[in-house]
């Protein structure tokens, strides 16, 4: 299952149908994607279960870019933290020319194979990827060209070894995405979605990114529970001006928790400034930089 769905790698900027079947017809292979734009109320045919020939063929040969929720959830679904599972489960890959972290899921040793992938099939089925939940839908989510608005298209992929299509039964995609229970997924990871969009978006004008907001990125999208430690830091409370009813709020729903990340993400990226922040907690700190500065360049230090 290579991953057209959902994923960073399919979000695209200034990309119209016309540029999809350009891609398509200009590639030196066979192309599964089928470029033609699909809307919630068109109708498919599609339907993967145990009884078709190729069930559990996509999951041999899997390239599945994770996303920050498919992390909370099979993480949750473990009882490990963040980190212990991304250093088991994922491969890191640059998302972009200034290597903009991303994770891939890994595969069994040796092969393409899905690492979640038992006899019977997925071993984490109610927990799966919003790849694995996608397909075989793709999505991107596309700025059309002289528009300043982010809008989901869907298409279908047909991969050869897929029986699924031959299946006699048809729905919309709108009944196709509820089946799979993709809204969860798109909601909790809409707004990091966006800083990424936002990124690709700005190229080159903004510049290489600092490897401090590099650092920022992978954390917030990767590591919640990092993420929980930094926001309950004596740093951040007098930054940040929560109150204890939100703070305490938050560090019991890490759902929510995630979401306050992708927001603190967009105010230090994009200056989107959604978080109170608090003047004079914000001058102590400068000034205790200005003074270990200055410490510093002194004779002797």
């Amino acid at each position: 299952m290579a991953d057209y769905i959902n994923s960073p790698d399919a979000c695209v900027t200034e990309m119209s149908l016309d540029d999809l079947k350009k891609i398509k017809n200009g590639a030196p292979f066979e192309s599964p994607v089928n470029p033609v734009e699909l809307t919630l109320d068109s109708e498919i045919r599609f339907h993967c279960h145990k009884g078709v020939s190729c069930f559990n063929a996509c999951c041999r040969h899997v390239d599945i870019t994770l996303t920050p929720y498919d992390i909370l959830r099979l993480k949750r679904r473990m009882n490990m933290t963040s980190s212990e599972w991304v250093s088991r489960y994922t491969l890191p890959f640059p998302m972009d020319a200034h290597e903009m972290p991303g994770l891939k899921l890994a595969t069994k040793p040796g092969s393409n194979e899905c690492v979640f992938l038992r006899k019977e099939g997925c071993g984490v089925y109610e927990d799966r990827p919003a790849a694995c939940r996608y397909y075989a839908l793709g999505q991107m989510g596309v700025k059309r060209q002289g528009s300043d608005r982010v809008e989901d298209i869907f298409f279908l992929v047909r991969e050869e070894h897929c029986k699924g299509h031959e299946e006699p039964r048809t729905l919309s995609v709108r009944d196709y995405l509820e089946e799979q229970g993709i809204g969860e997924y798109d909601e909790a990871n809409r707004e990091w979605r966006d800083i990424v969009l936002k990124k690709r978006s700005s190229g080159p004008t903004v510049g290489k990114p600092s490897s401090r907001s590099m650092q920022l990125f992978d954390m917030c999208s990767y590591d919640i529970d990092s993420f929980r430690r930094f926001f309950q830091s004596p740093g951040f409370s007098e930054i940040f001006d929560l109150g204890d009813e939100e703070k305490q709020s938050l560090l019991e729903d890490e759902d929510r928790l995630f979401n306050f990340a992708c927001r603190f993400l967009k105010q230090i990226l994009f200056a989107e400034m959604t978080i109170d922040v608090n003047p004079r907690g914000r001058e102590k700190r400068l000034a205790r930089r200005r003074e270990r500065a200055a410490t510093s360049k002194k004779p002797g230090t």
